[in-house]
């Protein structure tokens, strides 16, 4: 395997230096964490479902008219991308009431929120990505009036358009983390769009009879059965991969 220059590593992902300028090749991997990483460990399989799940949102979401940097996938565990300049803000969609909205007011889990909740939380571990208010994201430039706009619309946006798709195949929707990018044009022109990815590990997917999990959840509260969660988000989406969950070993790195 040809030895690549990784240019960064997060908790679930590694990114490599395209094939061409301005692309990066996002690799998944099976790590998984919670408590801001404070509790870790492995979901066999984890990142070839992430990869095709991933892939396969973001496809139809650009279908809808949600510009995202998704390219296409090269194997089992990779995709190029396009790079972006990711701005410092995580943004959570909330439908129902879980996590840590929970806590915060003293909602029962599972209620049905009054209206659709939109949070912003600064992206950073060491202060385990505290949430923050529109003040807080201008008054430190983390980004622009009008770039929080085109986030929250887009969010929105895909909100509508994932609860739809995945209550079709019988799952609620119940909230959701995204990240956003500065696209960098040829002629200077800046584009925000979607990035990072979007899976079971930062959505929160509940069987729409049972109310069962089938996310990162299973992990966190060590409910077990993780690994088939994943699979069935997958099988029921249509997507899963031809030749079993395990199949392409990590890649050859150079520093």
């Amino acid at each position: 395997m040809a030895r690549r220059k990784q240019v960064y590593e997060g908790k679930a992902k590694i990114l490599f230096e395209g094939p061409e300028p301005g692309t990066l090749v996002q690799y998944f991997k099976d790590d998984a964490t919670a408590f801001n990483a404070q509790k870790k460990g492995t979901i066999t399989g984890k990142g070839v479902l992430n990869n095709r799940i991933s892939e396969y949102l973001m496809m139809r979401l650009e279908e809808v008219g949600v510009p995202n940097h998704f390219i296409r996938r090269l194997n089992m565990r990779e995709q190029l991308i396009r790079q972006v300049e990711i701005i410092p803000v995580e943004v959570v969609v909330r439908n129902i009431a879980a996590g840590s909205i929970s806590k915060r007011f003293a909602i029962d889990e599972g209620t049905k929120l009054p209206r659709t909740i939109v949070e912003y939380y600064y992206k950073n571990d060491q202060l385990g990505d505290p949430l923050v208010s529109e003040e807080h994201i201008t008054g430190f430039g983390w980004a622009s009036i009008h770039e929080i706009d085109d986030m929250l619309n887009m969010s929105l946006r895909i909100n509508d358009f994932l609860s739809g798709l995945f209550l079709g195949i019988g799952i609620k929707l119940v909230d959701f983390k995204v990240e956003f990018g500065r696209l960098w044009h040829d002629n200077g022109d800046m584009q925000i769009i979607l990035a990072d990815e979007i899976s079971p590990d930062n959505c929160r997917l509940w069987d729409a009879k049972t109310n069962d999990k089938m996310d990162k959840d299973r992990f966190r509260r060590d409910l077990g059965r993780i690994e088939e969660a994943y699979q069935e988000v997958a099988r029921r989406l249509g997507i899963l991969p031809e030749s079993g969950p395990s199949d392409v070993q990590g890649p050859a790195t150079m520093q």
